[in-house]
């Protein structure tokens, strides 16, 4: 190493900002190619005492620096931070999973427990996330709460390695009691496209504890959206939906506006640029209308939203007091559109929150709308195609079944799968051990995540043998745990249970279940188990006992049957 270097290096070295269990190395342009490279780096690592925060941004590191770098960090157990993105400039890619892998052993054997990764904008592609795939799965990534990979250029094929290490990690942090509780996502720019989303959003639907989830620019069309809308809703504590320049089109934009009406804490929604199309942008303001009123960014800009719709969305705004901005521009509005689009909002004294109209489309033909059903059609098969191109291995399941010639087997189910899409045929064929894989992913320390996967497996009730008898261990397997627990909350469990089946008033608007026949019989078969707490017999009791104001909906139900279990028990006391 060069004199000239070295000085180089002591300067950037001097400038390195420390404080706060930080060390940063951030936007030095450090060339770390060797272990001599690195000696100066591996110096300040090793004499920090505290370490919890590591930078390494704006640098870039080559294998051999990145080993001794590792051997640093080995007795760094404190680590909960790093900030690795764009440490791999002018690397080639063959290099960087090494490099990665040398760093995640580091972690694994310092029995670090990482709070935030952050490998953004290092362009690894599929074979990156081979990287820190083990990482990932390890148990220094059990206590994850943010996960950072913007621009990694991992593809279909590395969102599906991703989906696979995360679903892996929340089954083992599971077994060991503390659940992974991912709270933010973000990778925008990497090409996931439909089955990389959906293999995401299987993952999503396990994990149950996102906050925020940024994925713009991925070539998401709407069969990939509508599984993250679906994996959303299993998201109750979701803040911020970052899915900006995507394809919705008016069925993905109606899947989300779905789960949109069910998630309470939303502040941030940024569909702009992903042509929601007028139709969905009426279901998204229906939504919006609903509910969500802590909604503080609504972001439709550049979505083919037409005058009338763009109007209704503006209308639905009117009561939410935490908004800050509201987008829309780039649509199709026209002038005198735009000047209505302001009058809604200026008689809701609201004006202020919509931003800039500058480039705004102008009124368009309404043969334009008659076309959009058309061109939904049309997308699905270029994305596809897209996909094929990419990695051949990875045959999109639509192309396959569009072969009808020969009959298509149907694909593997997981339990995201079935909580997500529920149906009998889909819980059988979890096997026979349903009922341990959905009990050991449900957090049962979450009220709301208990009551919300009883109601998906009671809703599959059938009185057919193995469905009913499938229905009934899963139930015994979740309830038991759940009700074993020291840490859960069994009278809020039967409070927020009595509100989703309609039977208790809430003070924000529940969407009840859409009917009672396969909680009443679940039910029913529950308050005759041992695991039962005696004490919420006569809270039952007193209910079910009203249900003849839904005897029109479940008049295939035997309620008397249902109620006479719950009077008996509290009459016995057993």
């Amino acid at each position: 190493m060069a004199s000239e270097d070295i000085t180089k290096l002591a300067e950037s070295l001097a400038k390195t900002k420390v404080g706060g269990g930080q060390l940063s190395f951030k936007g030095q342009s450090l060339k770390l190619n060797t272990a001599e490279d690195a000696e100066e780096v591996i110096k300040q690592i090793e004499e920090f005492d505290g370490l919890e925060a590591l930078r390494l941004e704006g640098n870039t590191v080559g294998v051999e620096a990145a080993k001794v770098i590792a051997k640093a960090l080995e007795k760094k157990s404190e680590l909960k931070r790093c900030h690795w993105s764009d440490m791999f400039t002018g690397r080639l890619r063959s290099e960087i999973p090494p490099a990665l892998i040398s760093l995640g052993d580091a972690l694994i054997t310092a029995g670090a427990q990482l709070v935030e990764l952050d490998l953004s904008d290092n362009a690894f592609g599929p074979d990156g996330v081979r990287g820190f795939e083990v990482l990932l799965k390890s148990p220094a990534c059990y206590t994850l709460q943010e996960l950072k990979l913007n621009n990694c250029g991992m593809g279909i094929g590395g969102g599906k390695i991703l989906a696979a290490a995360l679903k892996e990690c929340h089954r083992k942090s599971s077994a060991q009691g503390k659940p992974l509780a991912l709270k933010i996502f973000v990778a925008g720019r990497n090409r996931l496209e439909n089955d990389g989303a959906t293999a995401l959003a299987e993952a999503f639907g396990i994990i149950g504890t996102l906050e925020e989830v940024h994925m713009p620019q991925n070539g998401i069309n709407h069969p990939g959206i509508t599984a993250l809308a679906q994996a959303f809703a299993i998201n109750p504590l979701l803040k911020v939906i970052n899915l900006n320049d995507n394809t919705f089109t008016e069925k993905g934009a109606v899947a989300m506006a779905e789960t949109l009406k069910a998630l309470r804490q939303i502040e941030v929604i940024n569909f702009g640029d992903c042509l929601v199309r007028s139709k969905g942008a009426v279901a998204i303001a229906d939504a919006v209308k609903e509910g969500l009123h802590k909604l503080k960014e609504l972001n439709l800009s550049f979505c083919e939203i037409k005058r009338d719709a763009a109007l209704t969305v503006a209308e639905a705004i009117e009561d939410k007091t935490e908004l800050e901005k509201l987008d829309l521009n780039g649509n199709c509005l026209g002038e005198e559109g735009c000047e209505q689009l302001h009058e809604i909002l200026e008689g809701f004294n609201m004006a202020s929150v919509l931003g800039s109209l500058s480039d705004d489309e102008g009124e368009e033909d309404d043969e334009d709308e008659e076309d959009e059903d058309e061109e939904e059609e049309e997308e699905q098969p270029q994305l596809k195609e897209r996909g094929v191109e990419e990695q051949e291995s990875l045959t999109p399941k639509k192309i396959i079944d569009s072969q009808a010639s020969t009959p298509v087997p149907s694909p593997p189910v997981d339990v995201a799968t079935f909580l997500a899409f529920p149906s009998p045929e889909k819980l059988l064929r979890l096997g026979p051990k349903c009922s341990v894989l959905i009990a050991q992913q449900t957090d049962t320390s979450d009220v709301e995540k208990v009551v919300a996967t009883l109601l998906r497996i009671s809703s599959v009730f059938k009185d057919e043998a193995p469905v009913k008898t499938a229905v009934h261990e899963t139930t015994d397997a979740l309830m038991k745990k759940a009700f074993s627990s020291a840490t859960f909350n069994s009278d809020a469990f039967i409070t927020n249970l009595l509100i989703q089946m309609g039977l208790l008033k809430s003070e924000e608007k529940i969407k009840a279940v859409p009917s009672l026949y396969g909680i009443l019989m679940t039910l029913n078969h529950m308050v005759q188990q041992d695991y039962f707490p005696k004490s919420l017999a006569p809270v039952l009791s007193a209910f079910v006992t009203k249900l003849n104001l839904f005897l029109n909906e479940t008049s295939y139900c035997d309620i008397n049957k249902v109620s006479d279990f719950f009077f008996l028990r509290t009459k016995l006391g057993a």
